[in-house]
Parts: C-alpha cells; structure tokens; sequence
C-alpha cells in the first residue's frame, strides 16, 4: 500500500495571499485543522489551527516573576498570562484579520511522493517530535497531488487488517 492509494484526492487549498480571516472562517467551517498552502499548483507551505491560534495568544504576554526568600538561593518562577481577554483579543484580531496567510504559514512542509509506502508514511505522521497531522502527496515538481491525513493511514490500516 503507498501513498497514491490512500490518499484524499480532492484537497481544500489556501493561497498565500488569502486574507488570515478568511483562513479562519473557512477553517471553522471545517472537518479538519490545516491547509496546504499552494502557488500555480506547487506546495509552498502549510497552515494550521496552531499557527492561527498563535497570533491571538502570543507568548511573549506572559510576565514571569521570581517569587522566593531571601537570600533567593531558590526561588520559583510564575507564569501570569496578561492577555486574553477581550480586549485584547479584538485587539490581535483586527491587527491580524487583513494580512495574508503567507505571513504565518510553515514554510518548511513535510511532503511525499505518491510512492511513499505505508512504513514511510507511518513513520512521518507518528512521529511525535513533528507532530504532522496531514501529510501532502506531491509529484517531482512540487504540484500537489492529494493529501495523507493520520486518519486516512489508521482507515487503510484497518482496511488492510479485515
């Protein structure tokens, strides 16, 4: 079993000068969490809830504060998130609604080739370090050819185990 066999043919795309509200809405629209992002057919990247999410809770709000006694040889370190409410989200979602999708994407995507066998394929969406969720199917040019979604694998699998 390869990739060609298993994967989604009829993939949703993004380009990357879709409005990030656009991207939104579509994606809560959806049954899944990301999108490829694709120029004239070719994989130029990929978005997800997480990269979305990102720009609405920003790490960078939170204020650490060393808490201890003196002398401050041990002391313990607290997180206070000091955004999301919202103010703050209307905020960040007025800032971010207008800019282009391309500005957030990963532009370092994971792809295949249709021939990618189901060990490949396994080892790619089960890796826990990545944590991919879909897996672009694409030919020697880049041009996207479909998508492998965990799901999909775990369906083929229990398919070819009946």
């Amino acid at each position: 079993m390869n990739a060609r066999e298993i994967m989604t043919r009829d993939v949703e795309t993004v380009d990357p000068a879709d409005d990030i509200g656009a991207v939104l809405g579509r994606l809560a629209r959806a049954d899944f969490n990301g999108f490829p992002v694709t120029e004239d057919g070719l994989v130029v990247g990929i978005v997800t809830q997480g990269d979305l999410v990102d720009l609405f809770q920003p790490s960078d709000r939170t204020l650490w504060i060393p808490i201890g006694f003196p002398p401050f040889l041990e002391s313990l370190t607290y997180g206070v998130d000091l955004s999301w409410d919202e103010l703050d989200f209307g905020i960040d979602l007025a800032r971010n609604v207008g800019r282009p999708i391309g500005d957030v994407m990963t532009e370092d995507v994971v792809t295949v080739g249709p021939d990618a066998d189901i060990d490949e394929l396994l080892d790619i969406l089960a890796d826990d370090e990545r944590d991919i969720n879909r897996l672009p199917v694409v030919d020697e040019a880049g041009a996207l050819l479909g998508i492998v979604a965990r799901q999909d694998l775990l369906r083929a699998l229990s398919a070819e185990r009946s």
